[in-house]
């Protein structure tokens, strides 16, 4: 099979080839603007020819594969991924500019794991039935079948770009469905680095297609307007989400969305304050403040407001700005520079709004060509409320506002007084309020004294602007597979 690129060039697959699109757009490097590839961008000729490969796999072998054959094939890739470990490590850092350790640390071992935790998810699944009793004396055995959803379209972020395509492609394959994959014009590298590890593990040519480009007018749009998809799951903005949502209302068709957060995170002054400030550290700044799950909104009990600003300050100054390579390095740039723009105007609509600034508040001077990356200062802020823009729409940088509080009622409505949901971290020693708090919180996902640690298994998404439905375990097949009802007379 040819290579995914040759150098600097990154060509859509669509039935099992790699093919040229209808023009190409450069990817920089957000580390030092270098030219990191070329990518070719697909047409709507693309896209059709995507949707149809997927749909002739779907309807000639794929959806009807036992599912013994669709997780051997899922596990398979795991085993590829990991043997070409280095191979994505590189492509995942070149593209997004993160640290190698948080690659090698985080995006390619979940990506493996999520192979294998959704391979063994369907292969343990079972029938529910139910023997039905009638007032006349007949019976009839109901019992529910789960058949592929179909073809689906799959458009992924730039955040976590490997994390998040693996996280919906692997239950969507060991479902029997095919994909066509839309992967973020920032970040094309590993979704088409994933197609050669399928092509390698024997996964059927049309069962796994990747198209390149950009949202309106281009291959987002082309894909997921299409009359070919049967769904669309996306990981991204509130926005978007919306856009998709009116493109596939009128043929009602199903989407899986986990869209935008303003998390919150409550500290109470029985906390263990090392133990909570570290966590918050986390928080607030993994992968420069670019995760949906980021706390953007740190509200703090007042008698110990002063000690947990300080010490989070602190935190933020002793990060280390880098080249991904470098052993030192804690903290990659944004994105893009187009990223920082947005970022920048809100430190300066903070300022606008009486912020103080106790960490950060600016671009640093990093020195020689690092100085043309999209790099920005982890950033602090207090003397803001709920009433300031800063506090309630999502920044999605190195960002987070200070605020204190005096009750637990005052802090579960502070905390829930937004029009996101996504997550909510509480921090104390009294196990109690943690349940009472955590089970309070209007949010998808609720944490107590810790912060992003998941279980592949559990439910996984938001509220309100922050999504529709569950990806985790079976909640991912309650999306990926339609049940239909048999009831047979005995």
């Amino acid at each position: 099979m040819a290579s995914t690129r040759t150098p600097h060039q990154i060509r859509n697959f669509v039935a099992g080839q790699f093919i040229d699109g209808v023009a190409t757009f450069e990817k920089r490097s957000p580390v030092d603007g270098s030219l990191v590839s070329e990518v070719h961008e697909a047409g709507r000729v693309h896209v059709n020819a995507a949707v149809d490969a997927a749909r002739t796999a779907l309807e000639t072998g794929w959806a009807a594969a036992s599912v013994q054959k669709r997780v051997t094939l899922m596990r398979r890739v795991a085993d590829i991924i990991e043997r070409r470990f280095e191979d994505f490590v590189a492509a995942e850092s070149a593209d997004t500019g993160k640290p190698l350790g948080l690659v090698r640390e985080a995006d390619v071992p979940r990506a493996a794991a999520n192979f294998r935790s959704f391979a063994d998810t369907v292969a343990s699944a079972g029938l529910h039935s139910y023997l039905t009793e009638l007032n006349d004396g007949r019976s009839a055995l109901n019992y529910a079948v789960r058949k592929p959803l179909g073809v689906v379209a799959v458009v992924v972020p730039w955040n976590l770009p490997l994390l998040l395509l693996t996280w919906k492609v692997a239950p969507a394959l060991a479902c029997g469905n095919t994909v066509v994959v839309k992967p973020s014009e920032e970040t094309p590298a590993t979704a088409t680095l994933l197609a050669e590890v399928m092509a390698e593990a024997g996964v059927p040519a049309g069962v796994y297609n990747v198209v390149h480009g950009f949202g309106p007018d281009s291959a987002g749009e082309f894909l997921t307007t299409h009359p070919g998809i049967d769904g669309v799951t996306f990981t991204g903005e509130s926005g978007t989400g919306s856009t998709i949502m009116r493109a596939v209302a009128a043929s009602v068709k199903p989407v899986s969305f986990e869209l935008g957060g303003k998390n919150a995170a409550v500290v109470f002054a029985d906390a263990n304050l090392d133990k909570a400030v570290d966590g918050l550290a986390r928080s607030v700044f993994l992968n420069t403040g670019q995760v949906c799950l980021c706390t953007e909104r740190v509200y703090v009990e007042r008698p110990i407001f002063d000690e947990v600003a300080a010490g989070l300050a602190e935190r933020a100054r002793a990060l280390r700005l880098g080249r991904p390579d470098d052993p030192n390095t804690t903290t990659g740039p944004l994105i893009s520079l187009g990223h920082r723009e947005k970022v920048l105007s809100y430190l300066k609509l903070a300022q606008d709004e009486g912020a103080g600034v106790i960490a950060g508040g600016g671009v640093p001077a990093l020195g020689g060509d690092l100085d043309a990356g999209a790099w920005i200062e982890p950033t602090l802020w207090t003397g803001l409320d709920n009433s300031h823009r800063t506090v309630r729409e999502e920044v999605f940088g190195p960002v987070a506002a200070l605020i204190p509080f005096d009750t637990e009622a005052e802090a579960v409505r502070l905390a829930n007084d937004t029009a996101y949901g996504l997550a909510a971290v509480t921090w104390t020693s009294n196990l109690e309020r943690g349940h009472r708090v955590a089970q309070q919180m209007r949010v998808g996902m609720s944490w107590v004294n810790t912060w992003y640690l998941r279980d592949l298994r559990s439910p996984f998404g938001g509220v309100a602007l922050s999504g529709i439905g569950r990806e985790g375990g079976e909640h991912s097949m309650h999306f990926y597979t339609e049940p239909t009802n048999v009831c047979v007379q005995l």
